[in-house]
């Protein structure tokens, strides 16, 4: 495995997610239970994907626009997901936030697999990306760790 399946791997589960969190009622535990995953899987993903994805592709010059693009989404992300927690799931309001976050996940994801991963596959060899793939499972339960603290 490389870290491109590794990381689309999390994709797919994040677009799973979204959908599911869609399909619930509003104020119902099990959008509660599935709001909370959500976050702490998109939390300790960009996290460990900017550790040990972005940063290699930083050091490329080919790569510097992308993995900063990439970054910048993570952080408007990471803004929504601050914005919702503040707000009541039972609420109009909650779900139309939602629904921006979840264009925004889908958005990233499918951009990340569209557009970043061809140059990334260009400028990081595939033994290294293979590498990246262990480094990868290390930070992600360590960031999903913090996150759930």
């Amino acid at each position: 495995m490389n870290i491109y399946t590794r990381l689309k791997k999390d994709h797919d589960k994040q677009r799973e997610l979204c959908e599911n969190i869609k399909s619930t009622y509003s104020g119902s535990q099990n959008r509660a239970d599935l709001w909370e995953e959500l976050k702490i899987e998109l939390e300790a993903h960009a996290a460990a994907e900017e550790q040990v994805f972005y940063s290699a592709l930083m050091q490329k010059p080919d790569g510097t626009k992308e993995a900063r693009h990439s970054v910048h989404e993570h952080q408007e992300m990471t803004k929504i997901i601050k914005e919702l927690d503040a707000m009541d799931q039972s609420t109009d309001i909650w779900e139309k936030k939602f629904e921006k976050l979840a264009h925004e996940v889908m958005h990233h994801v499918d951009e990340e697999e569209a557009d970043i991963f061809p140059v990334a596959r260009k400028v990081i060899d595939s033994e290294r990306a293979k590498e990246m793939v262990e480094d990868f499972n290390t930070r992600k339960p360590a960031e999903a760790e913090k996150q759930s603290a």
